[in-house]
């Protein structure tokens, strides 16, 4: 990110944001992009195998227990929610299928 501020020469001293000089470079984080592609590969690769059924249990929340006390941590697959604008049915039914998730993932590059 420093060689970014060196590019627009902005001064240790001002109080610009990461995501500020992300923006006028017209960039986006190549890090949480690498993030969302690996963890959409790694679910469709828990869906469709079938050697991954507790995992897909787990990831489809079947798993019953009580929760620890206190506020909910994020959890993996709200954040494939997020990014994805999709429910979570919606979203297993997209990643059992190679073909969607190729798509899914050209979009994100």
């Amino acid at each position: 990110m420093w060689c970014y501020r060196r590019i627009l020469k902005i001064s240790w001293t001002d109080r610009k944001t990461n995501a500020q000089v992300l923006e006028q470079l017209g960039k986006q984080c190549e890090v949480l992009n690498s993030i969302k592609i690996r963890k959409l590969e790694y679910l469709g690769h828990i869906m469709r195998g079938e050697k991954y059924e507790l995992l897909r249990n787990i990831m489809q929340g079947k798993i019953k227990g009580r929760r620890s006390v206190g506020r909910r941590k994020i959890s993996w697959l709200r954040n494939l929610r997020e990014w994805f604008g999709c429910s979570s049915i919606e979203l297993f039914r997209r990643v059992t299928n190679k073909i969607i998730i190729a798509r899914m993932i050209s979009n994100l590059r």
